[in-house]
């Protein structure tokens, strides 16, 4: 038999064969996969990333700038300093210094720099370090800066990836390079470019030195622990072995440019942006002012904010109070230091000056430790750690010598004084010689003060001082400390008594007085030398401050009407105690609610309201607020079309506010018509303040407290030469308030003086010794130049001549006392009996119910 036949046997494959037959299958299941876990990726996060186009209209974080009314600075505030610039402002070489640092082909990829990419992966899978650099264009940072947290993931550099596709899809190049340069964190709050370059150097981006552009490029990757304060050594490394040589490999510079540029040292050192006027006080109130109206994110918006303070007067009143409190406090003497430091045996200056921080300088007064005290003499180390000695000149004030007063560890307070050197009349001024410095030992007074001045026909705020320095306490006594005003409030108490029917010719008796009060209490009040005149006119009772006439006159015209004539100067009702002692000023005030009823007087009988922020614009420049303030204007009406005459006598709340045109009777001198307000420069209609009180009352007024600056308790005012200044005193019991208010020229001022625990300032301190001082150093300043005032005898009053006795004399005859009435207070005077007062009774009794 033939063998039967047999098949062939199939080849198997090779396993090389199959196991690239595997190979494929898996990759294709994996790129499945991939693909399927990539759209699902993708979905989860394209569907969260935020629409970049709110790029385009993205608000910086800016501070707010607050401004005198010349536009010179007064306050930054916000937690960050940003200043955005424009692509177009940045200097071409500053570009190229980020860059060359950052991102070198920013202006050829298209968001993601896929070579960075890989090698980031690379060193990922061939190190062990978790973060590698690389792989972040200028576009990803800006993703991440504006919209993605600082996590290291996948996801989130994933998210990071696809934001800088569609912001490189929806924004130009520039755009993006401009938001990176003004959002980077610089180190020291300072963010973006031109903050950095301003707090560093202190200079705008157009006067930077290569140097400083590369020392900008090389802060934002390490901006806390690198930048030139913090590390100078490392971050001149990186400008030097980084930056500059990364800026010559591409071409940007040449190698004379970088090797100069590494020959500089590092230079930089904090430049706070220059504040011009010093208000802390009135920063404080825009600041409280600012989140009131418009949020709390207002230190954050960019706000410009331009107030009504003057610089030269706010410069004037800083300087009044400071050495009104200094000279008031050295009258009082030496107070030995509170606080004493333990200092280790041969402890160094600059252990010791360490000690001191926290201890800021207070009114130009800096915090000192002594670290010898001996032979006369006293060393002292101040907070920058260098060493003063103060010899007996230093504390010639005291009367006695440094080495008698301190002793070592004690803290006190010195203060540095330039004296300009003797030097030719023909020397040229940068051939003067340095000046001399010299040192004087000093203490924080124990008194406050606060001194407001406004322009009285529209209540602007022209100066404001809160206190002897902000930096000891930031609590603004001139606003929010209340006090009472003693003797100045007795113009108040005088003007309701004119409405009634007095005048300045009337007589009222200066006699002991007894009051018997419901609960069996006796008040007698008293004058403050202790003594009584008898019957006098009502001027000179104002002039001497005589405290029993303006109890008998309150009491004559009544406690409720006086309170509600008063309340029309700006005052609360409720603040106005009801009972007799509001004549001797026991209201509590704000030395600016004083201010605001004296402008009063001053404007010819309008209440105006105290203002500060005249306008604010947005960070583009646009007018968001523009204050628009009631004005005075003497002569007009209440009613009707702002800046129109008034015709018929009108009534408010049963106060008689103005004449009648019948009941006028025209002065010797012609009266010109009123002057309406002007229009402001935006067109808009002027707002016209309400008649406070009646303007020939403001005549009366004015022409008193003028007497009481030309012969009263306020004669050291005549220093200033001037007519129109006038105002008047205020002490309170145990002296623990002084005051003086008054105007002159275009201001209105007040200056209160006291201790904030509300003890006494001392034996004798009355207004006209511890607050008028300052009140004239103060306008001295504040009025050079400035018109005199004029105060001319309103429509509906009548001259007459009087006695010393305020009795009428006849229209024909020469002499007497010259006075101006009102016209309907002629016929009283005429038909009132002469006061004949022989025997002064030793003391009237009244009951009061």
């Amino acid at each position: 038999m033939s063998p039967a036949p047999t098949s062939t046997p199939k080849p198997r494959p090779s396993r090389f064969r199959r196991l690239l037959r595997w190979t494929l299958v898996l990759v294709l299941v994996l790129g499945i996969l991939g693909a399927i876990t990539g759209g699902i990726l993708y979905a989860a996060v394209a569907s969260k990333l935020p629409d970049v186009e709110a790029l385009r209209d993205i608000e910086m974080q800016e501070p707010m700038y607050v401004y005198a009314r010349d536009g010179r600075l007064i306050a930054l505030f916000g937690e960050t300093r940003r200043y955005p610039v424009d692509i177009e402002d940045v200097p071409e070489r500053l570009k190229q210094a980020f860059l060359a640092t950052e991102d070198a082909r920013f202006y050829e990829h298209g968001g993601i720099d896929y070579r960075g990419v890989a090698r980031a992966l690379w060193l990922l899978a061939t190190t062990n370090d978790r973060r590698v650099p690389g792989g972040s264009t200028i576009t990803q940072q800006v993703a991440r800066q504006f919209f993605l947290s600082s996590e290291y993931s996948f996801t989130r550099k994933f998210a990071e990836m696809l934001l800088a596709r569609k912001m490189e899809q929806n924004l130009s190049k520039d755009e993006i390079f401009e938001l990176y340069l003004n959002k980077s964190f610089f180190g020291n709050r300072a963010y973006g470019v031109a903050a950095a370059a301003e707090f560093y150097y202190g200079k705008s981006l157009a006067e930077l030195d290569l140097d400083e552009m590369a020392s900008l490029a090389a802060i934002p990757k390490f901006p806390s622990s690198g930048n030139p304060l913090s590390n100078p050594e490392r971050a001149k490394e990186r400008r030097d072995v980084y930056v500059l040589a990364r800026m010559q490999e591409l071409g940007f510079i040449s190698a004379q440019d970088a090797a100069a540029s590494r020959a500089v040292d590092m230079h930089a050192s904090p430049h706070e942006r220059p504040i011009e006027v010093f208000a802390p006080y009135v920063a404080e109130m825009v600041r409280l002012e600012m989140v009131a109206r418009y949020g709390g994110d207002v230190l954050t918006r960019g706000y410009h904010v331009t107030t009504t303070i003057d610089p030269t007067m706010q410069a004037a009143a800083e300087l009044a109070v400071r050495n009104g409190l200094t000279t008031y406090d050295r009258r009082h003497g030496w107070v030995k230091p509170a606080d004493t430091f333990e200092l280790a045996a041969g402890e160094d200056a600059e252990t010791t000056a360490r000690r001191l921080r926290g201890i800021a300088p207070q009114g130009g007064m800096l915090p000192a430790v002594v670290v010898r005290s001996g032979d006369g003499t006293a060393d002292v180390v101040l907070s920058d750690g260098s060493t003063v000695t103060l010899d007996a000149a230093a504390s010639r004030w005291t009367g006695k010598n440094p080495a008698a007063l301190l002793t070592r560890g004690d803290l006190t307070r010195v203060r540095r004084i330039e004296t300009p050197a003797k030097a030719p009349a023909d020397t040229a001024p940068d051939a003067l010689p340095p000046p001399v410095i010299t040192w004087q030992l000093e203490q924080l007074p124990r008194a406050q003060a606060t001194l407001v001045s406004m322009e009285p026909d529209d209540g602007a705020v022209r100066a404001l001082i809160g206190g002897f320095s902000f930096a000891g306490s930031n609590f603004n006594r001139a606003t929010q400390s209340r006090r009472q005003p003693g003797s100045s409030f007795k113009p108040f108490i005088f003007a309701a008594s004119f409405e009634k029917g007095f005048n300045p010719a009337s007589i009222v008796l200066d006699a002991p007085v007894l009051f018997r009060m419901r609960r069996g209490q006796d008040w007698r009040p008293q004058n403050s030398d202790g003594r009584f005149v008898g019957p006098m006119r009502l001027r000179e009772a104002l002039v001497q401050s005589r405290n029993l006439v303006a109890v008998r006159l309150l009491d004559a015209i009544g406690v409720d009407y006086a309170r509600r004539y008063i309340s029309h100067f700006g005052f609360e009702e409720s603040q106005l105690p009801p009972n007799l002692s509001i004549a001797l000023g026991t209201p509590s005030l704000t030395p600016l609610d004083v201010t605001r009823g004296y402008a009063v007087f001053s404007n010819g009988g309008f209440r105006v309201t105290p203002w500060f922020v005249d306008e604010v614009r947005d960070r583009e420049g646009t007018l968001v607020f523009k204050e628009n303030p009631a004005r005075a204007c003497r002569g007009c009406s209440t009613g009707g079309t702002p800046g129109q005459p008034s015709t018929p006598g009108h009534v408010v709340d049963g106060f008689n506010l103005g004449p009648a045109a019948e009941q006028r009777e025209v002065t010797e001198a012609p009266v010109e018509a009123p002057k309406p307000p002007e229009p402001r420069a935006d067109g808009a209609a002027p707002v016209l303040a309400p008649r406070a009180i009646d303007e020939r009352v403001a005549y009366q007024m004015i022409s008193m407290m003028r007497d009481v600056v030309r012969r009263g308790t306020g004669t050291a005012a005549r220093v200033l030469e001037r007519e129109d200044v006038g105002g008047k005193t205020g002490s309170t019991n145990d002296h623990r308030d002084a005051w003086f208010s008054g105007f002159g020229g275009n201001l209105v001022t007040s200056v209160w003086v006291g201790r904030d625990d509300n003890r006494s300032l001392g034996f004798r301190e009355y207004g006209g010794r511890a607050a008028l001082p300052i009140w004239i150093d103060f306008m001295r300043v504040a009025l050079e130049g400035v018109p005199e005032a004029t105060n001319e005898p309103p429509e509906g009053m009548v001259r007459v001549a009087v006695t010393a006795g305020g009795r009428l004399l006849p229209t024909a005859s020469e002499g007497g006392i010259i006075e101006y009435v009102k016209a309907e207070d002629l016929e009283r005077m005429e038909s009132e009996i002469d006061l004949q007062i022989d025997d002064v009774p030793a003391e009237e009794a009244f009951d009061i119910f």
